[in-house]
């Protein structure tokens, strides 16, 4: 945990994070080292709940864990930055949600999300899943967005399918979940013109 001293020192020295307002309750705020805690909080409190579909879950075990993620995220050089956010539902954290395996050359990036079990079914990472793909066709002039979501997790799946993402088809054992068994994912894509 950051001492308080590290945290004020953290405030002063770091630009303040892009925060993209999604609806009158709902933030995207950019990632910073303040958010580990919180983070691990959030995961530690519900593994069963999140690690039926995030392999990562496995992996956290304790704080430092979260740090070097929340570290390596932040201290990305600016010109190959992946722009992870947190989901803010009036100022409680919620969840993530990032642009991941970003291709400048070719204009395309991969929208991730998770969101904590209690905040489900409210509209809100599909309202945020939006926010993110206007920010990323619009200030990055990105052309292709993907979201990856493993067959059966249908909460998931029903984000791309309500915004109009396009189904391209299954990735065969795409990702290995906890247990060490592989999932195929559904695989969805929309672009600037769509």
């Amino acid at each position: 945990m950051w001492s308080a001293s590290i945290k004020d020192n953290l405030k002063t020295t770091k630009l303040d994070p892009m925060v993209l307002k999604v609806a009158s309750d709902i933030e995207l705020i950019q990632l910073t080292l303040l958010d580990a805690t919180t983070i691990f909080e959030a995961v530690d409190s519900q593994r069963d709940y999140l690690g039926k579909w995030l392999p990562f879950v496995a992996f956290t075990k304790e704080i430092k864990d979260t740090e070097n993620f929340v570290n390596a995220v932040v201290n990305t050089p600016k010109d190959e930055i992946e722009y992870t956010f947190t989901i803010k539902v009036k100022n409680e954290f919620a969840g993530l949600i990032a642009l991941k395996d970003t291709d400048r050359l070719n204009k395309k990036t991969e929208i991730g999300y998770w969101l904590s079990e209690k905040f489900q079914k409210q509209g809100i990472v599909t309202k945020s899943v939006k926010k993110l793909c206007g920010f990323a066709f619009n200030n990055l002039n990105l052309n292709r967005i993907q979201i990856k979501c493993a067959v059966g997790n249908k909460s998931s799946i029903n984000i791309p399918k309500r915004l109009g993402f396009t189904f391209e088809g299954i990735e065969r054992s795409g990702e290995l979940l906890t247990g060490n068994v592989f999932t195929d994912l559904e695989v969805y894509s929309k672009l600037k013109n769509d």
